[in-house]
């Protein structure tokens, strides 16, 4: 199937029906989020993949009580630094010249160049700014699950403050973004999955500037 077939056939499952995805379709979605682009190629962020069924629990008490979270196969958790720092720019830019056999200093300019604009903007903007990256992150597994014919629902609703306790995030310098559940949809009792898929319209959605 093509991308927008599979696109077409997903959507957000309302429930799930607790059966576990093959390994190698996670292993999959997983490579697909850590694929993805992301500003200066900095990945300002991590996945956590949840599969425990008592911290699954502890989370759905803090996500509205969507029962995706605990009836699903796996739980990722995306989780986006709290902030830049030369530490954490250079940390990654000297990973990069290692794996290219290139001088540490090469990317000296560009670093510097980059922290001279973050830095002014200050914590709340750089934040905000990472966990942007996250979300590139997310619809690249999103996209991937779908084409793996694996239910992905998307997670806006819950405590960030209190996920971020129950992962022990607190001074670890990420801050909980986003959750994706992972899984089958429980068809007999999902009310949304027989529902046409509505998007806005072409003509609306795509404005043409020649």
């Amino acid at each position: 199937m093509s991308l927008l077939e599979d696109l077409q056939w997903r959507y957000a499952a309302k429930k799930m029906n607790g059966e576990q995805i093959p390994q190698e379709k996670l292993d999959y979605i997983l490579e697909a989020a850590r694929l993805a682009p992301s500003s200066s190629g900095l990945q300002p962020y991590k996945v956590f993949v949840i599969s425990n069924r008592e911290l699954l629990a502890k989370i759905k008490d803090v996500a509205w009580g969507q029962s995706q979270v605990i009836d699903c196969s796996h739980l990722l958790v995306f989780a986006a630094w709290d902030g830049y720092s030369d530490e954490r720019v250079s940390e990654v830019f000297n990973y990069t010249m290692d794996e290219r056999g290139l001088p540490h200093s090469t990317m000296d300019d560009y670093k510097n160049n980059i922290l001279g604009l973050y830095e002014p903007l200050g914590k709340e903007w750089q934040a905000d700014h990472a966990a942007k990256q996250s979300y590139i992150s997310f619809a690249m597994a999103i996209a991937a699950a779908a084409e793996q014919k694996v239910d992905a629902t998307p997670i806006e609703g819950f405590l960030p403050p209190k996920v971020d306790e129950l992962l022990n995030l607190e001074n670890s310098g990420y801050k909980s973004t986003l959750l994706l559940t992972l899984g089958y949809r429980d068809a007999d009792n999902d009310w949304l999955v027989n529902m046409k898929k509505v998007r806005t319209p072409k003509e609306d959605f795509i404005t043409k500037i020649k």
